[in-house]
């Protein structure tokens, strides 16, 4: 854990020296409160005088001299010092706000930075441990934590400690023996204000409601395909429950402590006015007009005890800034294993690789790579070419041996440079969350328009986009086919010329045709190139220079077309050549013809970028009255809760009007009246403490317990609404994962105390003010419209600040938390620091708009004491107002409300919106046997039948499955089908049982059923072979494997029919074999949809349907 002075670590000079005149402007500012005891002394001495001088002149038992008392006129004196004060306190607080504020928001954007620029240098086996919801949490929450203890927190700290050091020193000066007494009960204030800071929030569990969230709205398509979205709200609702469990138990601790502190604060109240008027009463040790040095003792010391009572929230965020700031610094102290070194041809020496649990991928693999020519990996999924790969990108270093580029080892290389040099196609490539033309510029940053469309045309891309380059890719990409974007995605390999083609299954999802159209492409961009090529396909092998073998991690042949029987590659040949023999012929003669039937299908199906950008992102105010309506169930709470909060809130008037009458007491003649009068008031005081430790904890523990509630209800609300929107909400940018698990985030509970308390507050404090004096209640009264009006603006600023944080930071993050695989970290930093600047921008206007009007505030109320006192003392002396009742008119101030607004505001704008298609309703027909699909077409399938879907990629296969899942609603006629799985292999991180019961979310699902369908499926002798570590997470497997799971997934629930869309596309032929009959498995005894380009995937099937430019042909 890190101490709290390393929290500045990042400070520059500027910013230390603007840190270090902040906080000397707080510590003065600090003082200025015990300096107006002076005043307040002064004054309190010049009052009593008075009122005892009077007090004798009325006497008719005593003789007098003359009948005149002579006023002292101190006013020009006090005015004068408490002019000073009050422009001495009103420009020191601006300073202090603007410096220390600027200083920390500074801090905070190299923090951020510094933070990103780490984890973009980081290798890929952290990432592998980290969770992308883990990373939004240290991003958002944790560095908001080191903001709140570096910024204003530090200055308040500051104030309220040099507060209580100085109403220390005066009570010592003035009367140490009283100071000592009441100094004996400060550590039981201390122990409150210890206690408190140890509270703090468990960031545990918000990361793991962060994570549910991010991980089942990233996978939206397949909750929905199961009808998982009530499974899944159950779920984060159960995560919740722990956040509620711990809110209320804090709520509790926190309205116990202060509550204890006050009951200790006012035992010291009575204690010092009962110890400090037996000078003047008992033992008349002091006149009663110098009983001023005891005002100075009692209330030196106590706003001493307050203020460090007060400085206890400042302790807390100091204590989660610290936990927080551990853990960022941990990440940016970190040295990356593989960091940023990197040089053209390559050599493969001896490797081992030591990858992921322990689990050997490579053993002794020995394999060169001649310069300019291609070179193909074959061999069956998880033997190790795309590990081989992933070492000649340095993603991970080998163990033993090593690998190196013309004779130098690559580690001694830089490695921006070395990544330079490659273009990489993936098996699933990674598009990001922005327009196509950007994705593909992200292969070499800087390319111009035309070189965008010239490698487009390679990768057979151009006539699918057409010109529509600012067209936005949603994020989780859902919105295209696989096809679709593999073009993309070669097309971003192509655009950085690359000097090395690194080729991961790169025409694996595209159909026979496309394949043949950008295999050709491919053949001719890589010559005079060093390609490496990871394939199944004879048709991606066949132009190979050299072809190499891999079987358990190991190179076990090598050569070129022609290579030993019974080998890897003589397999492969011997189960592919009749496949390939029958589509050949159909794919050279529709070479010509292909780019004119995929166009504009992608054009069609996302929509532009300005619609999206055009729309405003409205929200408006919420009402109280409807968040009180989500609050209703918790009425007792909440009755119980005001009832707290307003006793609570007539706690400080009451304080004051005892306060001015046991100054009063002093002007009494009668020493036995005055005592009894003391101890009267003295067991008020008593009784005060009691009643305001009662109400503390009544007010903390009734409104977190409804205000805990709520949350969970208004969080758990907005995820079913979330969920509850058709699949196509989100496609909009505006609803990524990352901007959804903010709003999800900002779910906030109810501050109905505050509200109650201030208003309280105010209500008795006028009532009392008006009661003893409408005269000099009206002259305070005039200050409030300037608190009101500070109050209001300050909230208004604050609110569209929020606003803007919260677009930005969105904006930010979602640049920030797309992998970097294709050397652009850099551009990513860049894109990432550029995004920083709108909210910091931002910042540092809210801390100018906060120090004005915070310091204003602070101005008022030292007004509206300069000025209570002059028309008191005027009152006193010309209407004959008792000087006591001055005492009486305290001057709260307003709440502030911009989070709260901001909160409500979004939820509610969530809330609002009615889904074209809802997920959540049971009505409408549950079967119907012909349904109508696509252009009038009207497939007729028999129960038990199987119907394949065929045709080149982006020509609307994968658009039909959405639809049949209703995804989407086809703009003219309709789509009606009963249950259906998809065998989409896309898994959630639990266990691989758990994403087998998740097939099935409408019942419990059994052990023996589990088990049954893994059978079915030809996984159950595999999971039994597993180490029981990989037994808890199926987010580690290979794609074979992955796919198998999902075949169970998918009948689990017995479905009569059963989605396959492309289940088989990128997996090697020996895998595609193991598969696909598992598949047959499965299939047996239900109706089949298939959505395939295989022909061993459809040669089975009793229809096909050859689906060409969204039209169908039934054989």
């Amino acid at each position: 854990r890190i101490g709290f002075f390393q929290l500045f670590r990042f400070a520059t000079c500027r910013e230390t020296l603007m840190m270090l005149g902040g906080s000397v402007c707080a510590f003065l500012h600090g003082s200025a409160k015990p300096l107006m005891l002076l005043v307040f002394g002064m004054l309190t001495d010049t009052f009593i005088e008075y009122d005892i001088e009077l007090q004798e002149l009325l006497n008719p038992r005593k003789e007098r001299i003359n009948n005149t008392i002579q006023w002292k006129n101190q006013s020009v004196w006090t005015d004068w010092i408490e002019r000073y004060i009050l422009y001495f306190n009103l420009h020191l607080k601006n300073i202090v706000g603007i410096n220390i504020l600027s200083s920390s928001t500074r801090q905070i954007q190299i923090i951020r930075k510094m933070y990103f620029r780490k984890v973009m240098r980081m290798e890929i086996g952290w990432f592998n441990c980290t969770s992308t919801g883990e990373l939004n949490t240290h991003m958002s929450d944790d560095i908001n934590k080191i903001n709140d203890a570096m910024a204003d927190q530090v200055s308040i700290f500051i104030q309220r400690f040099t507060t209580f050091m100085c109403g220390f020193a005066i009570g010592f000066v003035k009367g140490w023996k009283l100071t000592l007494i009441i100094t004996a009960a400060s550590p039981l204030i201390g122990i409150g204000a210890a206690l408190m800071a140890l509270v703090g929030w468990s960031t545990s569990i918000n990361v793991v409601t962060s994570y549910v969230a991010d991980e089942v709205l990233t996978s939206i398509r397949t909750v929905a395909s199961f009808r998982g979205e009530l499974k899944e709200v159950e779920r984060y609702g159960k995560n919740l429950i722990s956040a509620q469990r711990w809110g209320i138990r804090k709520g509790l601790i926190m309205g116990f402590f202060p509550g204890y502190m006050w009951f200790i604060i006012f035992l010291c109240y009575a204690l010092a006015f009962w110890y400090g008027s037996s000078p003047v009463v008992d033992t008349q040790e002091y006149s009663p007009e110098h009983c001023y040095r005891y005002y100075f003792v009692l209330i030196g010391v106590l706003i001493a005890a307050l203020n460090l009572g007060q400085a206890s929230p400042c302790l807390e965020a100091f204590a989660a800034g610290r936990g927080a700031a551990t853990i960022i610094f941990e990440t940016i102290d970190r040295g990356p294993d593989i960091d940023c070194l990197s040089e053209a041809g390559y050599r493969l020496d001896k490797v081992k690789g030591d990858i992921d649990r322990g689990i050997v991928i490579l053993d002794q693999l020995s394999v060169a790579v001649n310069s300019d020519e291609t070179t193909t990996f074959v061999g069956p999924s998880g033997a190790g070419k795309s590990t081989a790969v992933q070492l000649i990108q340095r993603f991970y270093d080998p163990k033993e041996g090593m690998v190196t580029l013309d004779v130098h080892d690559i580690r001694g290389l830089n490695i921006q440079w070395l990544r330079s040099l490659m273009g990489i196609v993936e098996q699933e490539p990674v598009l990001f969350a922005t327009t196509i033309g950007e994705n593909i510029r992200y292969g070499h940053p800087g390319v111009t328009l035309d070189d965008i469309i010239h490698a487009t045309k390679e990768a057979n891309a151009y006539n699918v986009i057409l010109a529509k380059f600012d067209t936005l890719v949603g994020e989780g990409r859902g919105q295209m086919s696989s096809g679709q974007k593999q073009r993309i995605a070669i097309a971003r390999a192509l655009v950085r010329n690359p000097r090395i083609l690194l080729l991961d299954m790169a025409t694996s999802t595209l159909d026979n045709e496309s394949e043949a159209v950008v295999q050709e492409a491919l053949d001719k961009v890589r010559n005079g190139r060093t390609t490496i090529s990871i394939a199944h396909r004879l048709s991606t092998i066949k132009n190979a220079d050299v072809i190499v073998g891999y079987e358990h991690g190991r190179a076990v042949e090598r050569g070129g077309g022609k290579l030993e029987r019974n080998g890897v590659y003589f397999t492969l040949v011997t189960l592919q050549s009749q496949g390939d023999k029958a589509l050949n012929w159909k794919a050279r003669q529709s070479r010509a013809s292909i780019r004119k039937r995929t166009c504009s299908q992608l054009s069609n199906l996302i929509p532009e970028a300005e619609s999206f950008v055009s729309q405003a992102d409205a929200g408006k105010p919420a009402p109280v009255t409807r968040i009180l309506k989500y609050n209703a169930p918790e009425w007792p709470y909440m009755l119980f809760g005001t009832i707290g909060a307003a006793v609570k809130g007539g706690v400080n008037p009451v304080y004051s009007l005892l306060f001015s009458q046991i100054l009063g007491t002093f002007s009494i003649p009668d020493p036995e009246a005055q005592r009894r009068e003391i101890n009267g008031i003295c067991m008020f005081f008593v009784l005060v403490g009691v009643t305001s430790f009662i109400t503390h904890l009544l007010q903390g523990y009734d409104f977190s317990k409804s205000g805990e509630l709520l949350t969970r209800h208004l969080r758990r609300m907005s995820f079913h609404a979330m969920l509850g929107q058709e699949v196509g909400w989100f496609d909009d940018h505006r609803n990524s994962p990352g901007a959804l698990t903010t709003q999800v985030q900002g779910a906030t509970g109810s501050q109905i105390g505050m509200i109650v308390n201030s208003l309280t507050n105010i209500g008795v404090a006028v009532i009392i003010s008006f009661y003893f004096s409408w005269k000099l209640s009206v002259v305070i009264m005039c200050f409030l419209p300037s608190l009101a009006l500070s109050g209001c603006f300050q909230a208004k600023m604050l609110t569209g600040f929020a606003k803007q944080d919260k677009q930005a930071m969105e904006d930010a993050s979602r640049v920030g938390y797309s992998t970097p695989l294709y050397s652009t970290e850099q551009s990513f930093v860049e894109m990432y620091e550029a995004h920083l600047e709108v909210p910091y921008q931002a910042a540092k206007q809210k801390a100018n708009v906060y120090s004005a009007c915070y310091g204003f505030v602070h101005c008022v109320v030292f007004m509206s004491n300069s000025a209570s006192y002059r028309f008191g003392g005027y009152l006193v002396r010309q209407e004959g107002l008792h000087y006591s009742l001055r005492w009486a008119e305290p001057l709260p101030t307003p709440p502030d409300y911009a989070e709260a607004k901001i909160s409500a505001a979004r939820f509610f704008q969530l809330l609002d919106c009615v889904p074209k298609i809802s997920v959540y309703s049971n009505e409408g027909d549950k079967w119907v046997h012909v349904a109508q699909v696509l252009n009038g077409l009207n497939v007729s399938v028999k129960p038990g039948q199987t119907l394949a879907f065929v045709g080149s990629s982006g020509c609307g296969k994968s658009t039909s499955v959405q639809l049949l899942e209703r995804f989407y609603d086809p703009d003219q006629g309709k789509v009606v089908s009963p249950q259906f799985l998809s065998a989409e292999p896309i898994l959630f991180d639990c266990s691989i049982g758990d994403n087998i019961k998740y097939g099935d979310n409408l019942r419990e699902v059994s052990l023996n059923d589990i088990i049954s369908a893994s059978k079915k499926a030809q996984l159950h002798d595999f999971v039994m072979t597993l180490p029981e570590v990989m037994l808890l997470s199926g987010s580690q497997l290979s794609r074979r494997q992955k796919q198998r799971i999902a075949i169970a997934r998918g009948i689990i629930r017995d479905p009569k029919i059963l989605l396959l869309d492309e289940s088989t596309s990128a997996l090697d032929t020996e895998s595609e074999k193991t598969v696909q009959e598992a598949l047959d498995n499965a299939r047996e005894g239900r109706t089949c949809t298939v959505f395939a380009h295989s022909l061993s995937t459809i040669q089975n099937s009793d229809i096909i349907a050859v689906m060409s430019r969204v039209h169908m042909t039934i054989s």
